[in-house]
């Protein structure tokens, strides 16, 4: 028996990157699964990749009619959350201070922040006594990127968020706690590194900001979610876990 037999789990942005390699790890560990995402060919390549146990719902988390229909439908297929990971987010784009555009701000705070706040809110009234909440932070909280300010004040807000709803929640039975990778070598961060046309030499730069002395691999940062989603770390709520190599800690 996997260490989330029998649970059920909804992971937002589950369509790409550790979101879908979370659903994959969940699965394998006897959950049945929920993900969500933006673009649904993603959705249906994730599902057939995972196989049995996985719902794919297509939905857009910083749109409050969006979150409402996710959740009727995991309401309605499974009565109640075990797990929720709010994992959708994004850096939309590397403007330095001088460029930052009232758009660029817009996109990154609607759904890095806006669209976790009322993930985690609506998610709560189905979640059951025991559960966990996971929400997806970044080591851009503990160290300056050029040009990611946005990005990174979004994430830094998480963490606030995450420590006060750890207060909000005592005496439901419910913990939350922030999982923090590095760089993880994910569709999202290659194919923005790609776009600068000098992936080969940025990649570079983050491996050697590893003490690893590496990128991660998705799946990394996904084993360490499926230790916050199951018993193991049942005395843990209010904290944040790095997955970073080191990039952030020494």
């Amino acid at each position: 028996m996997g260490k989330l037999a029998g649970k059920i789990a909804v992971i937002t942005g589950g369509n790409s990157g550790i979101g879908l390699a979370s659903a994959s790890r969940f699965v394998a560990d006897g959950a049945r699964v929920f993900i969500t995402g933006r673009r649904q060919e993603q959705l249906d390549a994730a599902v057939k990749s995972i196989g049995p146990g996985v719902t794919a719902i297509q939905g857009d988390v910083s749109k409050p009619a969006d979150l409402d229909r996710i959740f009727d439908t995991v309401n309605g297929q499974a009565g109640g959350i075990d797990v929720l990971f709010a994992n959708a987010g994004h850096g939309d784009a590397m403007l330095p201070l001088g460029h930052i555009t009232e758009k660029h701000f817009d996109s990154v705070f609607n759904t890095n922040v806006r669209g976790t706040v009322f993930t985690v809110q609506k998610a709560l009234p189905l979640m059951r006594a025991g559960g966990s909440i996971i929400v997806t932070g970044s080591t851009t909280t503990c160290t300056a990127t050029p040009a990611f300010s946005i990005y990174s004040a979004s994430k830094a807000a998480l963490r606030a968020l995450v420590r006060n709803w750890a207060l909000d929640l005592k005496g439901t039975g419910l913990r939350i706690n922030m999982l923090s990778p590095g760089a993880t070598e994910t569709p999202g961060l290659m194919n923005g590194l790609e776009k600068t046309g000098k992936q080969k030499e940025l990649v570079a730069i983050l491996a050697n900001g590893s003490v690893l002395g590496r990128l991660a691999r998705p799946e990394e940062p996904a084993a360490v979610a499926a230790f916050l989603a199951c018993e193991d770390s049942s005395f843990m709520t209010g904290g944040e876990v790095f997955v970073d190599g080191g990039s952030a800690q020494v």
